[in-house]
């Protein structure tokens, strides 16, 4: 596991799917219920479903669209909304990511939620999980009109919310969107190991990863000192 240089720290940014929750929802909604619901509505095969689909999530991977449920509603004449809404129940907390975000919070950090997600999935998941008290901002990407992977969203994040790269720990679970940090001068950087509970480790390339969010916690001493 990483040891993180907390007196180096004054600013935590977490992604929210797959890092602060289980991404087995978003898996399963998008490789599973919604091709289910796709070939439902067009009367045909799960198979048919995915080689229509698939063109799709390959031309617009990494960018806005990408994570937009507006588009992809008008793409298939579904509600995107709607049919997540359905399988809600499957939205679940990562282990003892409450842990970590109220340790962080008592040490003293500026914490801030930076997703992909559009506001109306974010939503969704905080009424299943509640997470906003945790932190200062909740930020969407699509409040900037880039998604995390776009330096400009990182411009667009400094003048809004301040803060210092060099001081600043971020945790997600996309080695691409964790690039695209690295490359705006973030020096605190972290991958996740395990980001789906239903499938195994994957290799984070490049990155160190967190296994186990109790491994991160502060130190009473860093608490201390913040507060000093």
């Amino acid at each position: 596991m990483p040891t993180l240089a907390w007196n180096q720290i004054d600013t935590v940014l977490l992604d929210m799917d797959g890092t602060l929750l289980d991404l087995h929802f978003d898996n399963h909604f998008w490789l599973e219920y919604l091709p289910q619901c796709y070939a439902k509505h067009h009367g045909q095969s799960f198979e048919w479903a995915m080689a229509e689909l698939e063109p799709l999530f390959e031309e617009n991977a990494g960018k806005l669209t990408w994570y937009c449920l507006d588009y992809w509603s008008a793409q298939l004449g579904l509600s995107i909304a709607a049919l997540k809404r359905d399988i809600a129940h499957l939205i679940a907390l990562r282990p003892d990511a409450d842990t970590f975000l109220s340790a962080i919070q008592a040490a003293g950090k500026r914490v801030a939620l930076i997703t992909n997600a559009h506001r109306d999935s974010l939503s969704l998941k905080l009424e299943r999980i509640e997470l906003a008290p945790y932190f200062d901002r909740m930020i969407s990407s699509h409040d900037y009109g880039f998604p995390k992977e776009d330096q400009q969203f990182w411009f667009a994040l400094q003048q809004d919310f301040g803060f210092d790269p060099a001081r600043t720990l971020f945790i997600d679970d996309s080695l691409s969107v964790l690039r695209s940090a690295q490359r705006y001068g973030i020096a605190h950087l972290l991958a996740v190991r395990n980001p789906d509970s239903r499938q195994g480790p994957r290799d984070t390339a490049e990155f160190e990863a967190v296994d186990d969010y109790r491994e991160l916690l502060p130190s009473q001493e860093t608490v201390a000192t913040s507060h000093s």
